[in-house]
């Protein structure tokens, strides 16, 4: 099995609902299967630390995670257009493994959240593609062969799924969204496996 490491960073829990969707579209294909990771918050006291273990939802992502999988998915919500600190964070960690080249030629996948309709969801997309790409990762999109990308009236870019969760976070995943997810999921894992052989 090809194992598609589906890593993100949920505040609120709108992008956690987005990267099971994508785990969902994973899991859809022959000979792959998704790997849910995350990431810790980041403190402002740098005397405070985040518990070893999350308590509740995916496990912290270890940089073996990053080094063993075929394919990955990352995402964070939108910050002021930018990705989230704790990703930042996160990725900033991973030296070692662009030094090796652990991740050139895997493909990698965007995702985000935001509370505003045009709250940065491209240009937070592009913030989390950059070190992918110094990383020499494969960058897959969203084609508009998905009729949601013409049709969505929420969320959806070619960059990426989004999700357009409302400033009291109280937007559920519409229709299109969720499609465009799975679809996201499923075509990242094809093409995991087509580079593979």
């Amino acid at each position: 099995m090809s194992e598609i490491l589906v890593l993100y960073y949920s505040a609120g829990g709108s992008v956690r609902q987005l990267a099971e969707l994508i785990a969902e579209g994973v899991e859809h294909v022959p000979g792959a299967e998704a790997r849910l990771r995350t990431v810790p918050r980041v403190a402002p006291v740098t005397e405070t630390a985040a518990p070893a273990i999350p308590p509740a939802g995916a496990p912290y992502c270890e940089l073996r995670d990053l080094e063993r999988c075929a394919g990955l998915a990352l995402g964070s919500p939108a910050r002021f257009g930018n990705m989230a600190a704790p990703m930042k964070a996160f990725l900033e960690l991973t030296t070692p493994q662009w030094i090796k080249g652990s991740l050139a030629g895997k493909p990698a996948c965007v995702f985000t959240s935001s509370a505003s309709l045009h709250g940065g969801q491209e240009s937070a997309l592009v913030s989390m593609m950059l070190p992918l790409l110094h990383h020499g990762m494969v960058i897959v999109g969203l084609p508009y062969t998905n009729p949601e990308l013409n049709a969505t009236r929420s969320g959806g870019t070619p960059y990426g799924a989004s999700h357009f969760a409302g400033t009291a976070n109280d937007l559920p995943v519409t229709d299109d969204e969720r499609r465009l997810c799975v679809a996201q999921g499923r075509r990242l894992a094809e093409i995991a496996l087509k580079l593979a052989r």
